[in-house]
């Protein structure tokens, strides 16, 4: 048999069947010679032994063996297995040998930044860092020194993936005992995704509350600590705040929007638990003018979703008009004046 009918390139992944099939065969009868024999007593396709015994080779299950005639024959499968860990291994090796590199050669500036570069910080207040994997190691760094409670902001602007990820780190946070509160935008109600991944975080003891409307993503962390949270010319930022004046300002604020927020007790209503709440909040924006689209977007939903409520305002008002509905919405008190 010629080498060229062992292998053959650009072959779809066999069956696990075959797989089986012809390696058992290997091991019964000692070795494969001509793959169209095996084929036959096997009672399979030409393509289909060729593709398994290409696949068999590869996982090193097979070898060839070059004496009176040419045969593959079958290989132990914990060495099989032994051949094709080893690379990983040394690269996993190698990777760490790379991270204790790293470590080591940034260790002989740890001193000099503690000495300096936390009073240049402390001066400076405020850092700001750009781009997602840098925004993540802010955060994962404040959280890993958390140890007493992290406040979440999540507004619309947010990056629905941005939050995903935070959610993560409050799980992890929830696990060594970090108490966890999150406000977030009535929109959260209606989206299925994010009303599964805040009743895991809920589950795990999260507190979790929503409002109609967030001017900003922010976390506080042990209430000494602020990071915010935005995008620049659509990449994401962040800025971590150590002044103490600004940090109680954002406590403030948080615990306003937290006494002002409503509980999440079930997302199987959807927006049923905070309807007069939204109701509210819409009517007064519309009485200050503010077109669907800015609506939507100060609200966090989709401007269809948006005037799904504006209809049903105005049905309940009984308003034929977005002018008549804030007079409307004024008699009735869903709109706090001056």
């Amino acid at each position: 048999m010629a080498p060229g009918t062992l292998l053959r390139t650009g072959t779809p992944p066999a069956h696990a069947a075959h797989l089986t099939s012809v390696y058992r065969y290997a091991v019964r009868t000692g070795g494969i010679g001509a793959l169209d024999v095996v084929a036959t007593d096997l009672d399979l396709a030409l393509h289909e032994v060729s593709t398994a015994v290409e696949q068999l080779i590869g996982s090193h299950l097979l070898r060839e063996e070059i004496g009176a005639e040419r045969l593959l024959v079958a290989v132990d499968p914990e060495v099989a297995a032994v051949l094709l860990v080893s690379p990983m291994e040394r690269e996993i090796y190698r990777r760490r040998e790379l991270i204790a590199e790293i470590r080591e050669r940034t260790e002989m500036f740890r001193q000099d930044y503690a000495r300096n570069g936390q009073l240049s910080a402390e001066l400076a207040s405020v850092e700001h860092v750009a781009g997602t994997m840098e925004v993540r190691g802010y955060l994962k760094l404040a959280s890993d020194a958390c140890r007493g409670e992290v406040m979440v902001l999540q507004s619309g602007k947010q990056d629905v993936d941005e939050f995903d990820d935070f959610l993560n780190v409050c799980s992890s946070l929830l696990e060594r005992g970090v108490a966890v509160r999150i406000v977030c935008q009535h929109r959260s109600r209606a989206d299925l995704t994010t009303r599964q991944k805040i009743k895991k975080v809920t589950s795990a003891g999260a507190l979790v509350r929503t409002v109609s409307h967030i001017p900003r993503a922010a976390v506080v962390f042990d209430q000494s600590l602020a990071v915010l949270l935005g995008t620049d010319g659509g990449e994401t930022t962040a800025s971590r705040v150590r002044n103490d004046d600004v940090v109680q300002f954002l406590l403030d604020v948080f615990n306003h929007l937290w006494d002002a927020a409503t509980p999440v007790d079930s997302f199987e209503s959807g927006y049923a638990e905070v309807a007069e709440d939204l109701q509210q909040t819409i009517a007064g924006l519309m009485a200050k003018g503010y077109t669907d689209e800015v609506l939507a977007r100060k609200l966090g939903m989709s401007v269809r979703t948006c005037r799904r409520h504006i209809a049903a305002l105005m049905k309940d008002l009984d308003a034929v008009s977005r002018f008549q509905a804030g007079v409307q919405s004024v008699r009735r008190s869903l709109v706090e004046t001056e």
